[in-house]
């Protein structure tokens, strides 16, 4: 086994033409190494490409050019080991109705060829917290029931790739944070190396340690968290005035706007201007200060920067 769970290398996949809808490359060309190990982060706009990606890896759909080695086996050499090494969580709710929660794990393992006496639907049951609803037809389980059901099928097979395609989109909060304690143990307890896709870009920020941005079908960043937050060099100082100024400083590269909550917001390049120079600023327009705290940027920041002129 080599350092990387995923290794891609040339990815392209264009769909045909059809119905007078022309035709279409999703991806361009990817390259893309994805670490053992790691919660990683495929982020994108809409049409990017990161759900081809996605179903490229798992199976589901046929690549133009390329490679694709998942845990160590080529996908073209090895199709059934490359299969059963990676689990996926799709987005849709795509459940028959008419299996409970255990008959349709017990089902998912059999596809997978898991015999009887390696199975573990209780287990999985009580992980994602459907051990009451085990025997309960999947038409009368909700819609968040749902989604942790199609955790548990992910799970049934013992992989040690993980794919989450926006794993919490519409989901309340509860169900959202029983999913990534789940997805943390999984992660830290098994080593599972999970990929993550998601709209919400705050939780990206929170649970990835390493993200890779596609854009139009191909790799625009690919870094640590960290690395990618630090690409971004605007600063922001909050402050609380005593009292509502008349007028607030200007100067070159520094931009103020006042904030519904009657504080102001001043926003400066790092590297340009010093939070000193903006006190400075604030104190000979006479501004008195109640209070004052800074903001860094967020991987929102980051995604529009690196997106905006693709």
């Amino acid at each position: 086994m080599t350092q990387n769970a995923i290794e891609i290398q040339g990815l392209t996949k264009t769909y045909q033409a059809s119905k007078g809808a022309p035709a279409k490359q999703a991806l361009k060309g990817l390259n893309l190494d994805i670490p053992v190990g790691s919660i990683f982060g495929l982020l994108g706009p809409n049409g990017a490409g990161k759900s081809t990606t996605i179903n490229i890896m798992a199976g589901l759909v046929t690549k133009t050019t390329g490679s694709v080695r998942i845990w160590g086996f080529d996908q073209d050499e090895n199709p059934r080991q490359s299969r059963a090494a990676i689990g996926v969580m799709p987005q849709e709710l795509n459940l028959d109705p008419f299996f409970t929660p255990r008959g349709a794990l017990e089902v998912q393992a059999g596809l997978y060829g898991v015999p009887k006496a390696q199975r573990r639907s209780d287990e999985i049951l009580e992980m994602v917290g459907l051990t009451d609803k085990a025997e309960a037809y999947a038409r009368t389980l909700s819609g968040g029931m749902r989604r942790r059901l199609l955790l548990g099928k992910a799970l049934v097979h013992h992989p040690q790739i993980l794919v989450l395609d926006e794993p919490t989109a519409g989901v309340d909060i509860e169900l959202r944070q029983m999913l990534w304690a789940n997805i943390r143990k999984l992660n830290q307890d098994r080593g599972m190396t999970i990929i993550l896709t998601t709209h919400y870009l705050e939780e990206a920020e929170e649970m990835c340690d390493q993200i890779a941005i596609i854009d139009q079908g191909e790799l625009v960043a690919r870094d640590s968290t960290s690395n990618l937050l630090g690409q971004i060099d605007s600063k922001t100082l909050v402050i609380d005035p005593m009292d509502t100024p008349d007028t607030l400083p200007e100067f070159k590269g520094l931009t103020v706007s006042r904030r519904a909550n009657g504080t102001l917001s001043f926003t400066y390049h790092a590297k340009e201007t010093t939070a000193e120079d903006v006190l400075s600023a604030v104190h000979e327009a006479g501004i008195r200060i109640r209070d004052v705290k800074t903001e860094q940027a967020s991987l929102e920041d980051v995604f529009l920067k690196l997106t905006a002129s693709q």
